[in-house]
C-alpha cells in the first residue's frame, strides 16, 4: 500500500461531469489526520503508520491511551487507525495528513463496519427462495431441511440459518475518486461505501488498481 487515511461518512449525492452525466458519489470526510506513531521495520520487523482523527476530551480517554498520546507529544484523538506502508520515508510523529493525499481519477479501497440489520430470516440474510403462499402450504419462509434424521443426528456446520445481519467489517475495492475539495476537506467517491452516516471508514490506495 502506498498511502491512506481515515475518513467519515458524511452521505451520498451526485454529481454531473463534464458531458453531463450524473454520477452518484459517496462524500467522505478526509482527515485532517495526525501521524500518533511511526512504526519501522528495524523497531517493530514492518513499516507503518499510526494515524489519529477526531478531537476527544481527556476525561473520556483511559490511562495508556493518554500516556500513547503524551509521548507522542499530541493532542487526544477519538479515532486511532493503522496502514501499513511500502515506504515512511520523510513522515514523522506530529504531522498532518489531508484530503489532498488523494487526486481525483485515482482507486482507492474503503474498509468500514456495514449497517446493523438485527436478526434476521434465511431469505434477507441469505436470499433464499420461499415457499407457495397457499394456506395449506405450512411452508413459507422457513429455512427448509435440516438434514438426516438419526445419522448423523445432527446439523452441520455451515448451515445458513437465520441470526444475526450487518454489523461486520466490510472493503469495497477498486472505487475511484471523482473530485478531491480541499476547502472543506472531503473526498467524493463514486458509488457506495460501507456504513451508515457518520461511520468511520480507512481509505487505501487500491491493491487491485490498474
Amino acid at each position: 500500500m502506498k498511502k491512506g487515511i481515515i475518513g467519515r461518512k458524511l452521505g451520498m449525492t451526485q454529481i454531473f461531469d463534464e458531458k453531463g452525466n450524473v454520477i452518484p458519489v459517496t462524500v467522505i470526510e478526509a482527515g485532517p489526520c495526525v501521524v500518533a506513531q511511526v512504526k519501522t521495520v528495524e523497531t517493530d520487523g514492518y513499516n507503518a503508520l499510526q494515524l489519529g482523527f477526531g478531537e476527544i476530551k481527556s476525561k473520556h480517554i483511559n490511562k495508556p491511551e493518554a500516556g500513547h498520546f503524551a509521548k507522542s507529544k499530541i493532542e487526544n484523538k477519538k479515532h486511532l487507525r493503522e496502514f501499513r506502508l511500502d515506504s515512511i520515508e520523510g513522515v514523522k510523529v506530529g504531522d498532518e495528513i489531508k484530503a489532498d493525499v488523494f487526486a481525483a481519477g485515482e482507486n482507492v479501497d474503503i474498509q468500514g463496519i456495514s449497517k446493523g440489520k438485527g436478526f434476521q430470516g434465511v431469505i434477507k440474510r441469505h436470499g433464499q427462495h420461499r415457499g407457495p403462499m397457499g394456506h395449506g402450504s405450512m411452508y413459507h419462509r422457513r429455512p427448509g431441511s435440516m438434514g438426516a434424521t438419526s445419522t448423523p443426528g445432527r446439523v452441520f456446520k455451515g448451515k445458513k440459518l437465520p441470526g444475526h445481519m450487518g454489523r461486520v467489517l466490510v472493503t469495497i475495492q477498486n472505487l475511484d475518486i471523482v473530485r478531491v475539495d480541499m476547502d472543506k476537506n472531503v473526498i467524493l467517491v463514486k458509488g457506495s461505501v460501507p456504513g451508515a452516516k457518520g461511520a468511520i471508514l480507512k481509505i487505501k490506495s487500491s491493491v487491485k488498481a490498474n
